[in-house]
């Protein structure tokens, strides 16, 4: 079944690169439904199919293919529920022929390659409004359904589940609401979820990272949970969760991502704590942002294991300490940002100055005799006060003397950017 499904996804992707001009236009037809008024009620409510509901709907055409039938029901019901759609990409949806229909893709069934089905849906970048009815349920030989950047609303109906062989689900860019599509869940081939730029909101379920995926944004949504004990148990290779506001420490599970994470990016939420020595041990990561939460604590020592990595960012946290060489000399390091921090040492090869291989900024820090540094009113009861995170083999760097303390107090009159411009510029170079 497996190599069938390879096969399909193929062919599917060699259809989505030659088949998108290729058209067809019919003539309109309306689709004659034969269900009554409380199994209409049963859609609505619920967001799901009664069952045998294909067979209880007549239409004005004969298709001998059940598969391509129930795409033509799922897609004439789907084209109803369109509110909007000003480039007029849906209109060609009429007529028997579905796999001409704009955005369609049919391919050999995985289990019949006699039986041609609807393979794959992409409606990327439309803008189209509407919903999405519960008759997508019958689209269940789909393996890629892409609807970024559209107007689509509401709740994700619960025929979700329906859909096994699904391996990428975009949803991204568009006004749904609710909780968590809990549906998604139950299906056994997703590879490639993207739910950002919606409005979700709520905890996310445990069970999400315990699924094989390969990558996951939730970023700019709603979400407000902490992340589950599990959360290293994702085989996701790209981890977005930024712009949410979800809360807590990172689980120590993070660790057992080390051989498959490759970013991880957690900024502008509300995580606070020590960060977790585990962070440590993604030796194939390239990315770590945690911009923008309230970490605090001193840097785990095992942050030199990041061998591979090249964007770190650390600020806007409450660090304190020391940074060392052995991170801002890590051998693929191309962007280290610490600054808007508390820390009160750093290496001699963490200096901006030093480096033109590196882009390094430690603005906005207790620094002794560095620019655009916090100042001592402001350095004083955090310095003095450290969090023991118990991950540091750094002594706390000397506090300044008042000589110090005054050069600082007049470069932290200085220009310093914002915070709130810097996080523009965060969300801007992160445009996913």
């Amino acid at each position: 079944m497996q190599n069938c499904g390879n096969h399909s996804r193929l062919i599917l992707l060699f259809l989505f690169s030659s088949l998108s001009s290729i058209c067809g236009t019919f003539p309109s037809t309306s689709l004659s439904s034969s269900f009554s008024a409380s199994q209409q009620i049963t859609l609505q409510a619920n967001g799901d199919l009664p069952k045998n509901y294909e067979y209880q709907v007549q239409i004005n055409y004969k298709i001998d293919n059940p598969r391509l039938k129930r795409g033509y029901i799922a897609l004439q019901a789907w084209k109803k529920s369109i509110l909007s759609d000003p480039s007029n990409f849906t209109s060609n949806w009429d007529g028997p022929d579905v796999c001409k229909y704009n955005g369609v893709f049919c391919a050999p069934a995985p289990d019949d390659s006699k039986a041609d089905t609807v393979a794959g849906i992409d409606l990327n970048r439309v803008d189209i409004a509407g919903d999405l009815p519960a008759e997508l349920g019958l689209l269940t030989d789909v393996s890629i359904l892409h609807l970024n950047s559209n107007r689509f609303h509401g709740v994700v109906p619960k025929c979700i589940y329906r859909l096994k062989l699904i391996r990428e689900l975009d949803l991204s860019n568009n006004n749904f609401v609710g909780p968590f599509p809990e549906e998604v869940l139950a299906l056994p081939n997703l590879k490639y979820l993207d739910l950002r730029f919606n409005s979700f909101e709520g905890e996310l379920p445990s069970q999400l990272f315990d699924k094989e995926l390969d990558a996951l944004f939730l970023n700019d949504n709603r979400f407000t949970s902490k992340l589950p004990d599990n959360f290293g148990n994702s085989s996701a290779s790209v981890m977005v969760l930024a712009n949410n506001q979800l809360e807590g420490p990172i689980p120590t599970s993070v660790g057992k991502m080390a051989n498959t994470l490759d970013e991880l990016v957690l900024f502008n939420n509300k995580f606070n704590g020590c960060l977790s020595s585990e962070i440590g041990f993604l030796g194939n990561a390239s990315v770590v942002d945690l911009e923008n939460n309230s970490f605090s604590g001193t840097l785990p020592v095992t942050l030199k294991g990041l061998e591979t990595i090249e964007t770190l960012n650390l600020a806007y946290n409450n660090f304190t300490g020391f940074v060392p060489d052995n991170i801002c000399g890590l051998p693929k390091l191309v962007n280290f940002t610490f600054a808007y921090n508390y820390f009160n040492g750093e290496a001699l090869s963490c200096v901006p100055t030093s480096r033109k291989d590196v882009a390094l900024d430690d603005t906005s820090n207790c620094l002794p005799q560095r620019p655009n540094q916090k100042s001592h009113k402001e350095c004083v009861p955090v310095v003095t006060n450290p969090i023991d995170c118990g991950n540091s083999e750094y002594e706390p760097a000397p506090q300044p003397s008042p000589s110090e303390e005054s050069e600082m107090s007049a470069h932290s009159q200085m220009g310093v950017e914002s915070h709130s411009s810097a996080t523009s510029h965060a969300e801007f170079s992160f445009n996913l």
